[in-house]
């Protein structure tokens, strides 16, 4: 079951005055916005205009995927606590708007939170985009994507991401003529085309399958940078354990302000090596979380090639490095752990995690090796595949896991946040 995040607000210039909404539904997992929607709805007041973007929000996330469970977040205390059933629904225009929302999704695939307003940046400024197209006389329109050029040589892991990325802004948005119920929205509900007619869909996956409950969802962070790490050098479990550098601790505050604005993530668990535990306390902090360390997250032991370069370990140990190139099996100089280990201590690892984690987005702060065997066992792909994956420093990485067995990869290092 998909899960998305929906951000909505409004406004009004006058209260009653002047008046829009602005609302927003991204991936829970990744962060991805998949739809905005926003529109001038005339002279209103400010809690109207709120369960306005509420709505819309909540109709764009059913355009989706009927099927999806849905967070939503907004700065309306008094939305948030009335949709909650907290408080009574005292004022006529706003009891209608509210029984509409509550009627998009089955009860209980619905919750909301509080956010301060500081954090809604994202359905505050589409809300003002509506208000101003209004006093124009215009209608609201989305922005255009802006997709990122490919850069590099052929095979460069970042030129790909980018190519990547410029692939999907240019997926096609259901237009504002096209008919309504082939988004899975009401036919007769004008609102409702405005709404999916800015949104670029996606499939909604495997939606005739049995509801097998929320995923656990593993958000794969590989640990900031460290001293070795620009020199390319092996460095597992049994090296010199180095901590991050100030650029690694730089990159790790990135990462924890972006985690942070998407709000997703409910707990952190890390390898115990120094550098993840560094890397997962920075972000740890921002999010307002503790860490747990887990000894199954810890990095492959490079054995006599600790602190060596490829072309250092090709050229003192050449039989054993081409053997451990070709052969799953086949360790490291100096009784090290073959990608066979360590796939078995990963996957004891992920099992035991999956169920302690079940239905809850948890952040896993480790090494190049454990993610790249999370990732191949996710897809079912060869041992072979761990040499075809590029994963950067500080990257993110999603991989939902559901009660039958199933995976879904759903984000795949991912840099953007460390871009300016």
């Amino acid at each position: 079951m998909r899960e998305f995040v929906v951000e909505a607000d409004g406004g009004s210039r006058g209260n009653p005055g002047p008046a829009g909404y602005g609302a927003a539904v991204s991936d829970a997992a990744t962060g991805e916005t998949l739809a905005e929607a926003a529109e001038f709805i005339g002279v209103a007041t400010n809690n109207v205009a709120e369960y306005r973007g509420l709505l819309a929000g909540l109709r764009a996330a059913h355009a989706l995927d009927p099927e999806a469970r849905v967070a939503v977040r907004m700065d309306s205390k008094l939305v948030v606590e009335q949709m909650s059933g907290r408080w009574k629904i005292k004022h006529p225009d706003m009891k209608p708007l509210a029984a509409e929302a509550r009627g998009v999704f089955p009860p209980g695939r619905v919750t909301y939170e509080w956010i301060p307003r500081e954090r809604n940046k994202h359905a505050d400024r589409l809300a003002n985009e509506a208000m101003d197209a209004g006093a124009k006389g215009e209608v609201w329109t989305p922005r255009p994507p802006v997709a990122a050029e490919p850069q590099g040589p052929p095979g460069d892991a970042r030129a790909g991401a980018a190519a990547a990325r410029a692939a999907l802004a240019r997926g096609r948005a259901v237009p504002a003529s096209e008919p309504v119920e082939s988004a899975g929205a009401a036919p007769s509900d004008a609102r409702a085309a405005r709404t999916v007619a800015s949104a670029t869909t996606s499939s909604p996956g495997w939606s005739a399958a049995p509801d097998l409950g929320a995923p656990a969802t593993f958000v794969l962070l590989r640990h900031g940078e460290t001293p070795l790490t620009p020199q390319k050098r092996f460095s597992g479990s049994g090296g010199s354990d180095p901590a991050l550098s100030e650029v690694g601790r730089e990159q790790a505050r990135l990462v924890a302000e972006t985690l942070a604005r998407r709000g997703t993530v409910q707990a952190v668990v890390a390898s115990p090596l120094a550098r993840t535990r560094e890397t997962a306390g920075i972000v740890a902090a921002r999010l307002g979380l503790d860490v747990r360390v887990d000894d199954g997250l810890r990095e492959t032991d490079f054995g006599a090639w600790e602190g060596l370069t490829f072309g250092e370990a090709r050229e003192r140990y050449p039989d054993d490095l081409t053997a451990w190139l070709g052969d799953p099996e086949a360790r490291p100089t100096g009784g090290g752990e073959s990608f066979a280990q360590t796939a078995e201590r990963i996957e004891e690892t992920r099992a035991r995690l999956v169920t302690q984690y079940a239905g809850r987005t948890v952040l896993l702060v480790t090494h190049v090796t454990p993610i790249k065997t999370l990732l191949r066992l996710a897809l079912g792909a060869p041992p072979e595949s761990l040499f075809r994956m590029e994963l950067s420093a500080a990257s993110l990485s999603a991989v939902a896991y559901y009660a039958d067995g199933n995976a879904s990869v759903r984000l795949f290092n991912d840099t953007s946040h460390l871009r300016p």
